[in-house]
């Protein structure tokens, strides 16, 4: 069996469209793009270098591998990052017939949700995604993410597309790891933890038998 891990850039309000370059998602009008460059420090690279120690297979939608595909490859046999990127099988969820330029890329078509929990069920490294937030709406909505590894930056974005859409399903989850940065970013860890658990602060209203019992105590006292 195999995890599936989900890591994130967001905003304060939620927002993970286009955190690394204006040009990167302008899609709805979307005019902040690059709102990640101003905070990185040392302990944010120690965090991301964190995520990409263990092997791992990267699971992608389209337009974020089309991003990574025209960078990753390029930036030098030295950075570690591309190095592993490029050895990584990359799953791409698509529905264009267009061929894949980048090495070790496998299509995902049709079914992805029923393609992904099959990928799941195998052996291999842990599949990790980055961006691809429609991608991750359908994992949000079929149950399909272990693990959250989320840097939320100081910022608040307004409208953009987010990292919980309408359609992610209650659940309950466990900080399990947790830092910050020198500029304010919070980088935390979550699991899965169950259901969700509702309960109340409000007064509860007393029993019958603790009526009774109170109103024999006062008749005794």
């Amino acid at each position: 069996m195999r995890k599936l891990v989900t890591a994130a850039f967001v905003s304060l309000d939620g927002v993970m469209q286009a955190p690394g370059a204006p040009e990167e998602d302008p899609t709805g009008g979307f005019t902040l793009g690059g709102w990640t460059a101003n905070y990185w420090d040392e302990t944010m690279g120690q965090f991301m270098d964190g995520i990409f120690t263990d092997p791992f297979a990267l699971l992608l939608g389209r337009k974020t591998y089309e991003i990574f595909a025209a960078h990753w490859p390029y930036v030098g046999e030295d950075d570690p990052i591309g190095k592993a990127f490029s050895a990584a099988t990359k799953y791409v969820a698509t529905t264009s017939k267009e061929p894949f330029t980048w090495e070790n890329t496998i299509a995902l078509r049709g079914d992805v949700a029923a393609e992904i929990a099959g990928l799941k069920r195998e052996d291999g490294p842990d599949l990790l995604t980055q961006g691809s937030s429609g991608l991750v709406q359908t994992l949000l909505a079929h149950d399909l993410i272990d693990e959250l590894r989320l840097l939320t930056f100081p910022v608040i974005l307004g409208p953009g597309k987010r990292l919980f859409g309408d359609g992610a399903k209650p659940e309950a989850l466990q900080l399990i790891a947790n830092s910050v940065s020198t500029t304010g970013v919070i980088m935390s860890v979550y699991k899965r933890a169950g259901e969700v658990k509702p309960g109340s602060f409000a007064i509860a209203e007393p029993s019958h038998a603790e009526l009774a019992r109170r109103a024999r105590m006062k008749r005794e006292g």
